[in-house]
């Protein structure tokens, strides 16, 4: 099989393609022939040597979509034939979807509905279940679902982005009102075709004002991606009990914490990090995307917001550089 590997970290300089020899399943495990693979942030930082490199050789990519080659002993929740898409499947082994085939175990692999193309299951994986994983702390039991959000409202920041994307989409199947923050026009159009319903331009408008006006008692949870800059403004706008949720350190490593204002409204501030999220809570979200890819409620392209960028296989240092350039929409590599 064909696969885009690196043995050094660095720039996406050293990214180049190789043979190598097709995997075969182990018990509890699945080959995967990939149809597309998904670019995260994640993937070019982790190549650049901003998280220890585990493996000699390592294929990039936690995110995919494709069609099942091979099942092994004990695997019964998919068989050889089926689409899916995949999560985390560079977490902890050297081979991710940056390949033509992947051997995956069987609990990062989810079926993908009827209808759905390969590019929305490749675009899956890390944004929408980071952007559940936030959901999910404002809702009774940790699902998402519909009604789970029933009359909450959800700030999102940065709405025009791989995970603020999704927040918005799962959070309006949920059932909530959503409010999100973006820096442009361009990126205002972006967050009002994935369904927000109010939609502020942060370097115009006086965000917390404006907010007030849609939810004065406060939000309910803030999806946040950008805390250094925007924790006094998120403890301003957050309701009694409420919620605010970071999965990014965008705008700075540090953040100062305003004491009264978060004790005094009994604030929950959560960060989230898949990669050490407990196994239940994962298989949780995965099975809310899933519905929610089912029900028509995670969509991507220009009309849900989501600009599709693809690069050919032999092109992946160029989809990581486009990735790390802050490209608006979901990066995509094709493989078939």
């Amino acid at each position: 099989m064909r696969a885009v590997v690196y043995t050094d970290n660095g720039p996406s300089s050293v990214l180049h393609l190789e043979d190598l020899p097709d995997p075969t399943p182990g018990p509890g495990e699945v080959v995967v022939r990939l149809v597309r693979a998904g670019v995260n942030p994640t993937d070019w930082k982790f190549r650049a040597g901003m998280m220890p490199k585990a493996h000699d050789r390592v294929s990039p990519g936690q995110d995919g979509a494709g069609t099942v080659e091979a099942v092994g002993e004990g695997v019964t929740d998919v068989a050889v034939g089926d689409r899916v898409w995949l999560r985390m499947a560079q977490h902890g082994r050297p081979i991710g979807t940056a390949a033509e085939l992947t051997v995956q175990p069987a609990d990062h692999v989810a079926p993908l509905p009827d209808g759905a193309s390969y590019d929305l299951g490749a675009s899956l994986g890390v944004p929408a279940l980071t952007a559940h994983r936030a959901l999910s702390f404002a809702t009774a039991d940790g699902r998402v679902r519909p009604g789970s959000l029933g009359s909450r409202t959800v700030l999102v920041a940065g709405g025009a982005g791989a995970v603020g994307n999704a927040a918005i989409q799962l959070a309006v199947w949920a059932g909530a009102t959503v409010v999100t923050t973006v820096s442009s026009d361009a990126k205002a159009a972006l967050a009002r075709a994935a369904g927000a319903h109010h939609v502020l331009d942060y370097t115009t408008d006086d965000v917390a004002a404006r907010v007030r006006e849609v939810a004065p008692d406060g939000v309910d949870l803030v999806v946040e991606v950008a805390p250094a800059q925007n924790l006094d403004l998120d403890l301003d706008v957050v309701a009694n009990l409420g919620t605010i949720a970071f999965y990014a350190n965008n705008g700075g490593n540090e953040a100062t914490i305003a004491l009264r204002p978060s004790f005094s409204k009994n604030v929950r501030i959560q960060g989230i990090l898949l990669y050490t999220v407990p196994p239940d809570a994962m298989r949780a979200g995965a099975e809310d995307v899933t519905a929610a890819v089912a029900a028509g409620a995670l969509r991507v392209g220009d009309e849900a917001g989501v600009p599709l960028h693809h690069f050919p296989l032999e092109d992946t240092a160029a989809a990581h550089d486009a990735v790390e350039a802050g490209a608006v929409g979901k990066v995509l590599i094709d493989l078939a």
